[in-house]
């Protein structure tokens, strides 16, 4: 049967506290919004939780519709919900009036994260067996997404949603809180631009730290440079290193084991307090800033990062997208710039999170954009590292060659 299934997990709502406690509430905010978008109430059924240990309870509920329909559950414990709205298209199209209902809900709730997905059944348009639909928005104003034909894990660790899924065009796709990390096919874009640019203008990098890169890519690029003696990659959740371990070979490629790494399951930001050793890089591979990773794009953090670099090191990190996060980038660049001399904001097109995206190398002595091409081709041959899908010595000015917008946004 024709149908469309949308489901979301909301975090961090901060709607009224009487949506997430008191049926009657909720109860008439989804009946508003059901006949609002055209569809047809049947019938209902709302039940409060009591109260658990002084906190109060959640609730739960479903509208029948004659289109089929809408479930909800609330978590005031954790200021979360979780949506599920189906409808059937078997006489008509009822796609628009199911999105328009689940975006009015979703803003009721004012989440300030959220995870969705779209699942067309009986697709209109395409097979049956299509897969399921994943999408994501980028910054609250454009979405975009990708089929799966499977998933292999779902589930919630200590810090995170992680999410692991399967297509013939991404191969394994890694998700975190509803968002795109990496996938088998297209993670050398990401991966690459990372390392490379300042690992192949270092002259001779020898120590290195990841933080974050639970899923060993960089660890993997970073290791093709034969200097490397010794590369720390710390880290905070271990389940992400667990699946990618067991999961995502194709992307690290056996670096977590590699005797030249050390694999630490630690913050970041503790693990920096306390150590007394001095890298050539330290690569910042690490979720979004409105993340559990918002400490480490501080300024404090990135000072911890510079008394941490050798002399003549750099710090890499990505920013966003400098397009639909133009504050965000803009705000980056000039914390790195209040702590480091030379900040060289780049981009590159990342298939998998839908956008150009911004990165930047932060040092006192570092500019890759600076280092001739002819000398990073020669680096390149001396240190033996061929085995690249995207950077090369032409590709490393280009990345440094920013759209106009770009260098307004970041300009000193």
């Amino acid at each position: 049967m024709q149908g469309l299934h949308l489901t979301a997990d909301l975090y961090h709502c901060a709607c009224e506290s009487a949506l997430m406690t008191d049926s009657d509430t909720l109860a008439r905010l989804c009946r508003r919004h059901t006949l609002e978008a055209g569809l047809t109430l049947v019938d209902e059924k709302w039940h409060t939780f009591p109260d658990f240990q002084g906190q109060p309870g959640g609730v739960t509920g479903m509208l029948l519709l004659a289109e089929s329909h809408l479930a909800v559950h609330t978590w005031p414990e954790r200021n979360g919900v979780t949506l599920d709205v189906y409808v059937c298209n078997f006489q008509e199209d009822n796609s628009r009036k199911a999105e328009a209902l689940m975006k009015a809900i979703v803003e009721a709730f004012r989440p300030s994260d959220m995870q969705r997905q779209h699942l067309n059944r009986g697709d209109v348009d395409g097979p049956a067996d299509a897969g399921e639909l994943v999408l994501e928005d980028v910054a609250g104003q454009a979405y975009f997404g990708f089929r799966f034909e499977r998933r292999i894990l779902n589930r919630q660790t200590a810090y995170q949603r992680l999410e692991l899924l399967e297509s013939a065009t991404l191969g394994r796709t890694l998700r975190l809180d509803g968002r795109y990390m990496t996938s088998e096919a297209e993670e050398f874009f990401y991966h690459e631009a990372l390392v490379h640019p300042a690992a192949t203008a270092h002259p001779a990098p020898r120590n290195a730290l990841i933080i974050g890169g639970g899923d060993g890519g960089a660890l993997e690029e970073l290791l093709k440079h034969r200097g490397i003696e010794r590369v720390t990659l710390v880290d905070l959740d271990g389940e992400v290193i667990d699946a990618a371990r067991r999961y995502l070979e194709k992307i690290h490629r056996g670096a977590l084991d590699d005797p030249r790494a050390t694999v630490l399951v630690e913050d970041g930001v503790a693990f920096l307090a306390r150590t007394s050793d001095r890298y050539d890089l330290i690569l910042l591979d690490l979720t979004d800033p409105d993340t559990p990773a918002g400490p480490l794009y501080t300024p404090g953090f990135f000072r911890r990062c510079k008394h941490a670099l050798a002399p003549g090191g750099a710090l890499v990190l990505h920013m966003g997208s400098p397009f639909h996060q133009p504050e965000q980038v803009r705000e980056l660049c000039g914390t790195l710039r209040g702590q480091f001399a030379h900040v060289r904001p780049y981009g590159v097109h990342i298939p998998l999170y839908g956008t150009y995206w911004g990165l930047a190398v932060a040092s006192d002595a570092l500019d890759p954009d600076t280092v001739p091409g002819e000398t990073i081709h020669a680096r390149l041959e001396e240190r033996r590292i061929g085995d690249l899908e995207y950077y090369n010595a032409r590709v490393h000015g280009a990345l440094f060659a920013l759209p106009n917008f770009y260098r307004r946004l970041t300009a000193n």
